[in-house]
């Protein structure tokens, strides 16, 4: 292990968790962690009552959401490093060991959820995959499970953050940010049933997080979004080529107007192809440099 588990605060976002925030402390000392953090979004339950009574430290967050409660921890954490983990038992705190071992060398450890992917429902597994695979292609990234609610934080990378986002979406803000750094790296974890009522909606937070995600492209990675778009346009122009094409060989009614429409959209998506690919490889060369540096 190359960290002591002093040098680790492990953050718990809660909001009406009373039925499992005081199991999940509870597994958190057994396995040695002392350094607990609850942020509380100003539950209606005993949630508070229940962390402290079992050894929390409990503050409650300002500004709104689970980024505000992100925000709140960041200003309050003084330790090293810290782990941010929900508070409805679905995280183990023995899989903490697997992201202690590679702290060293990244900002940000995503845990992907391997193990138990049962217990996720079937339309949310389907939208984290779809969430993710939107995030590697916008941002160039290779991750697996960018949605995770468990991730290590280096206290210092932490602090430089620019979160604007409010709700669920704060875990792809993040992600964003120490990808462009090439910073961020994943374990496997398990993933435990729930304890409580799931605060998430399926299908509403899972449209918020993809239009963040193609937000913070347009932010962090916009090169390779607009010129990706701008490759679309192959679609309708090879739609209407072959139209036009058929139309020749089956009725001999040549459209010459649709034909060059056809034509103008299959040039414009070639070079929005090669712009895109252009930005690819230069985002790649990037990544590179930096972790030449960063070996350096």
């Amino acid at each position: 292990m190359s960290v002591n588990k002093d040098d680790v605060t492990i953050v718990i976002p809660t909001l009406n968790e009373e039925e499992g925030i005081g199991q999940i402390i509870y597994e958190l000392k057994r396995s040695g962690y002392h350094n607990i953090l609850v942020v509380d979004g100003y539950s209606t339950d005993a949630t508070a009552k229940v962390a402290e009574s079992n050894g929390g430290f409990v503050v409650f967050q300002h500004s709104k959401g689970k980024c505000g409660a992100i925000e709140t921890a960041i200003e309050n954490v003084k330790t090293p490093y810290m782990l941010v983990m929900d508070g409805d038992c679905t995280y183990d705190p023995k899989d903490i060991e697997s992201f202690l071992a590679h702290v060293e060398k990244y900002d940000q450890i995503i845990g992907a959820r391997v193990n138990g992917r049962r217990n996720i429902p079937r339309l949310n597994r389907f939208g984290n995959w779809l969430i993710t695979k939107t995030f590697n292609v916008l941002m160039g990234t290779k991750l697996s499970d960018v949605c995770s609610g468990m991730y290590l934080l280096r206290t210092e990378a932490a602090r430089q953050l620019e979160l604007n986002t409010k709700g669920f979406d704060v875990e792809v803000e993040i992600a964003t940010q120490t990808a462009m750094n090439d910073r961020v790296t994943e374990v496997p974890i398990a993933y435990r049933k729930r304890v409580g009522c799931q605060k998430l909606s399926s299908l509403r937070h899972g449209f918020q997080i993809i239009r963040t995600v193609f937000g913070l492209a347009y932010a962090y990675n916009p090169a390779l979004l607009f010129s990706g778009l701008v490759a679309l346009a192959s679609i309708p122009a090879a739609l209407l080529l072959f139209w036009v094409v058929s139309e020749a060989i089956l009725y001999g009614v040549w459209h010459s107007e649709f034909a060059f429409t056809g034509l103008v959209l299959l040039v414009l998506a070639s070079q929005g192809l090669a712009v895109a690919t252009i930005s690819v490889l230069l985002k790649r060369m990037e990544k590179r440099i930096m972790r030449q540096t960063n070996r350096n």
